[in-house]
């Protein structure tokens, strides 16, 4: 199956002219507002537009000129996993699947059981790890932490991002499936200090053809992603920013504050080093586009 890209270009222009503009920064106020308590920060009234418009920023994909044909073939069964991969699964998605993006107890069944779901690629650093953990018809992410109740939802996007989803159907070298925020919550010594990290993670697929794919911040830094079974991700450290759109501090005396998530660039490139393809000013956005959630 392919995709037709003009008419998906369309159809988001159409519904990005009848939904309120979505602002990254605003977007980004979810992640830390759950760290604290999950209480109620500006998200719930900005992070419930942009989720309604959440498609307009998807990264929009230019033809392919590398000419591969079929670049989607080796993606056409799920990778077998071991069981500490599965056992990673089942960790993330307590629920026995995708949760609402509002509501970690509220599983969704129509988006599929953790059974269905392997770990496609992860990203180690330092600080832990990220794994995009997939299913035939979309993904979700994956960041192991020692605070059960503070990890992250497992919220789900279909494969480009309409359902019933397909993770084969992409044309060209690249594509971009995700850039959003992600936070490892964990405690640190003896008095087990809480500490909150939090990450800008790019996750998508590539074609046989790709051999290296590089992200550049926006920020003077440049990072090279993990490639596994024709899909990649790619984390770095984030750095918050006071929040231009609400003053003052929070319920625990703190000022607001949101994730620093400017455009980035995605760069795909062959055995010989040259680039087959590249995605610029790719638009930060939350998880769960296309999922109707």
């Amino acid at each position: 199956m392919t995709i037709d890209e003009r008419r998906i270009a369309e159809e988001l222009r159409l519904m990005a002219d009848e939904a309120a503009p979505a602002d990254p920064l605003a977007l980004t106020a979810r992640t830390f507002s759950r760290r604290r308590r999950r209480t109620l920060t500006a998200w719930s009234v900005a992070g419930l537009a942009g989720l309604a418009a959440a498609a307009v920023v998807a990264p929009m994909l230019a033809p392919s000129h590398s000419g591969t044909p079929d670049t989607a073939a080796h993606l056409a069964t799920l990778p077998a996993n071991t069981p500490e991969q599965l056992g990673l699964v089942r960790e993330c998605m307590p629920q026995g699947g995708p949760v609402h993006n509002m509501d970690g107890n509220r599983r969704i069944p129509e988006h599929g059981s953790a059974d269905a779901f392997r770990v496609l690629a992860e990203y180690r650093d330092e600080g832990g790890v990220t794994a995009l953990v997939g299913s035939d018809a979309g993904f979700v992410l994956c960041t192991p932490t020692n605070q059960p109740d503070m990890a992250e939802r497992a919220v789900f996007t279909f494969w480009g991002f309409k359902a019933p989803g397909d993770r084969t159907a992409f044309s060209g070298d690249l594509q971009v499936d995700a850039y959003t925020s992600h936070a490892h919550s964990y405690t640190i010594g003896k008095q087990l200090t809480q500490k909150d990290d939090y990450y800008r993670v790019v996750v998508g697929r590539v074609s046989d053809a790709v051999r290296r794919v590089e992200v550049d911040w926006a920020d003077g830094r440049r990072t090279e992603a993990r490639i596994e079974n024709g899909f990649f991700i790619v984390r770095i450290l984030g750095k918050l920013v006071p929040d231009p759109e609400q003053q003052g501090e929070d319920a625990a005396g703190e000022p607001y504050k949101i994730l620093h998530s400017p455009p980035v660039t995605v760069t795909a490139y062959g055995a010989d080093g040259r680039v087959l393809r590249q995605e610029k000013d790719v638009a930060f956005g939350p998880l769960g586009r296309g999922t109707g959630y």
